[in-house]
């Protein structure tokens, strides 16, 4: 996978969350693994299609899915991370997609995205890649989202 590839994703979540109301984010490390992605309790898939194809995945635990979604629910309490708050989750997973996707268009790749798929449970495992992916831990206002990423392109 070419690195540079990550830089549109990042950029996305630069621009996109502190638009939504939260703290700006911060990019911790990033770092190889291999094929599957272990789930922190929640994980959001969104696939990349056209000249881009690959998938990205929302990794975090349920308490910082629960922050995402009352912030985005406008400060609303989120006790129970019930159909409202997931819905909450995959919209916001959506929206860091698509704009990754125009950023990659700005790039000269034609990219368009899948609808998110919701998976609530820990040490579950996805398969994104045959190979190596990056993950991108970023921090938002200290809660930890793992961004794993595997994008291959045609040319």
């Amino acid at each position: 996978m070419d690195a540079k590839l990550v830089n549109p994703i990042i950029e996305a979540f630069m621009e996109v969350m502190p638009q939504m109301g939260f703290p700006m984010p911060k990019r911790q490390r990033i770092y190889l693994q291999d094929r599957n992605v272990i789930s922190n309790g929640v994980m959001i898939k969104v696939g990349l299609t056209k000249q881009l194809r690959g998938n990205v995945v929302y990794n975090m635990t349920t308490d910082t899915a629960k922050y995402i979604a009352s912030t985005i629910m406008l400060g609303v309490p989120v006790t129970k991370f019930g159909e409202m708050a997931q819905s909450a989750i995959r919209e916001i997973a959506n929206m860091l997609t698509a704009r990754a996707a125009t950023n990659f268009s700005q790039m000269g790749f034609s990219v368009d995205i899948t609808p998110p798929e919701l998976t609530l449970e820990e040490d579950y495992a996805i398969k994104i890649s045959e190979a190596q992916y990056l993950t991108v831990e970023m921090d938002l206002g200290g809660n930890r989202i793992d961004v794993a990423l595997f994008v291959d392109h045609e040319y």
